[in-house]
């Protein structure tokens, strides 16, 4: 299996954990925290990487860790990733288990790319109209390119929606140079 896969597959075992505890944003950002301290600590990294350390030894530390910061049945989630020594896919596990997050609570993410800086209404307005065409809550990621002189692409996954004034002024070119 491929590590994606089987990221995915801890996650939903995550979700459905979660849902359990009706949960999905707690431990959604406990996992986030962890999956973070994994990849910024190299000594946590280090630690949980080391093949001289047995997965007992490896259990036992994280439960002083976290018993008390943790729900009980997080800690023993993260306690099986050690036992199957798959502690080190927590990173692609929060990634994944954001994505079922967000498809359970009919949220996408669009990319949004625009000519100029965008005010924290303009970007609202955006986020409201394209939850109107779409069907679901929107998250936008604003991105500035200049080289697009002014309108907005949106990308939602595979679908891009390009309202540019550059892909406009290509356009009316190509229309322009094919009636000759």
């Amino acid at each position: 299996m491929r590590e994606p896969t089987i990221a995915r597959n801890y996650a939903e075992a995550l979700v459905a954990l979660a849902r359990k505890a009706d949960d999905l944003t707690g431990w959604g950002r406990m996992l986030s925290d962890v999956a973070g301290a994994v990849d910024t600590e190299p000594r946590l990294r280090r630690f949980l990487e080391a093949p001289q350390i047995d997965a007992t030894r490896k259990k036992e530390i994280l439960a002083r860790a976290f018993e008390d910061r943790v729900p009980r049945l997080f800690l023993r989630f993260l306690q099986k990733l050690v036992d199957n020594r798959r502690q080190m896919l927590l990173p692609a596990i929060a990634i994944e288990y954001h994505h079922l997050v967000d498809a359970i609570e009919g949220r996408v993410h669009a990319q949004v790319t625009v000519a100029r800086p965008m005010d924290d209404a303009a970007r609202a307005a955006v986020a409201a109209q394209l939850g109107r065409a779409l069907g679901k809550t929107v998250v936008p990621h604003v991105t500035v390119n200049p080289a697009i002189i002014g309108g907005i692409v949106v990308r939602v996954g595979d679908t891009v929606m390009d309202g540019s004034v550059r892909r406009r002024l290509g356009t009316l070119r190509a229309r322009l140079v094919g009636a000759r």
